[in-house]
C-alpha cells in the first residue's frame, strides 16, 4: 500500500547519500538490496564471471548491471526493446537480446565465446527454464527471485541439469527474517552505498509521479514503458 509515514526498524534505514534527492534515494533499497541478494550473496558473483539479467532494464535489472560491474563481472541482458539495451549497455552490460524478436541463449552464448552465463538472476520463471538451462555455463548459477511469465514447467529433462551441473536456487526478500534483512541492509550500507556518493553506482530513475497521480503511474508501469524505477513524490 502507500503510506505518507511508516514505522521501520531502525536498523534497516540507510542515510541518504548527500548529493542525492529524496525521490532518488527512494529508487535506492527495494531494487539494489534485491540484486546485491541475489548476486552477491546467493550466487556469488566473481570478478570475470558472465551474468545473465533478465528484464535488464527494469528496477531490479539495472541495479544488477551496476553491480556485476563493480564486482568485476560482465553483464548480459534481455529487454522487451532496442531502445532498451541500448540503455542498459550504456550502465555497464556488454551485450542484450530483445526477447520479442529472437531467443537469447544463442546471442548468450555468442557474447561468451560459448561458454554461457555463469550466473542466471531470473524474474520470468517457466518461459525461461529450459532457455535458462541453455545458455547456462557448466556449474553456473541460476536463482529464480520471480515468476512473471507463469509457474509451471510442462515438462523438464532433469539431465538437462546434471550436464550443466546447475544450482536453481528460489528466493524472495520479503519473506526473509528481520536479521537477515538486518545483515543485508548493514553489508550493503557499509560495501555499496560509498559508490552513491562517488557515482559509481547510481538509482535510475525512469519518471517520478505526484501521489496523486498513482493511478496514472500504474497505467505507465503496465504498459512497460520504464526503463528503471518509477517514483511517487509524497506532495500536499
Amino acid at each position: 500500500g502507500y503510506a505518507q509515514k511508516v514505522t521501520v526498524p531502525g536498523e534497516l534505514a540507510m542515510p541518504v547519500p548527500p548529493h542525492l534527492t529524496d525521490e532518488e534515494a527512494a529508487a535506492i533499497p527495494e531494487v539494489f538490496l534485491t540484486a546485491y541478494q541475489t548476486l552477491i550473496w546467493i550466487a556469488g558473483l566473481k570478478k570475470d564471471e558472465f551474468a545473465l539479467i533478465h528484464a535488464g532494464a527494469s528496477g531490479v535489472g539495472t541495479a544488477a548491471i551496476q553491480l556485476a560491474r563493480v564486482v568485476g563481472a560482465y553483464p548480459m541482458v534481455t529487454a522487451g526493446s532496442e531502445e532498451k539495451i541500448a540503455f542498459c549497455r550504456q550502465l555497464g552490460a556488454i551485450g542484450g537480446v530483445n526477447y520479442k524478436k529472437e531467443a537469447f541463449p544463442p546471442k548468450i552464448l555468442d557474447l561468451t565465446n560459448g561458454h554461457g552465463a555463469d550466473v542466471v538472476l531470473d524474474p520470468v520463471g517457466a518461459p525461461y527454464f529450459l532457455p535458462n538451462l541453455e545458455a547456462l555455463a557448466i556449474d553456473g548459477r541460476i536463482v529464480l527471485i520471480a515468476t512473471m511469465g507463469g509457474t509451471r514447467v510442462p515438462e523438464v529433462n532433469l539431465r538437462a541439469l546434471f550436464k550443466k551441473r546447475a544450482q536453481i536456487t528460489a528466493s524472495t526478500l520479503r519473506s526473509r527474517s528481520l536479521d537477515y534483512k538486518i545483515a543485508l541492509s548493514r553489508e550493503f550500507a557499509r560495501t555499496m552505498l560509498p559508490r552513491f556518493d562517488s557515482g559509481e553506482l547510481k538509482p535510475v530513475v525512469d519518471k517520478i509521479f505526484s501521489w496523486r497521480d498513482v493511478q496514472e503511474a500504474h497505467r505507465y508501469m503496465e504498459a512497460n514503458l520504464n526503463k528503471g524505477k518509477i517514483i511517487l513524490r509524497i506532495d500536499a
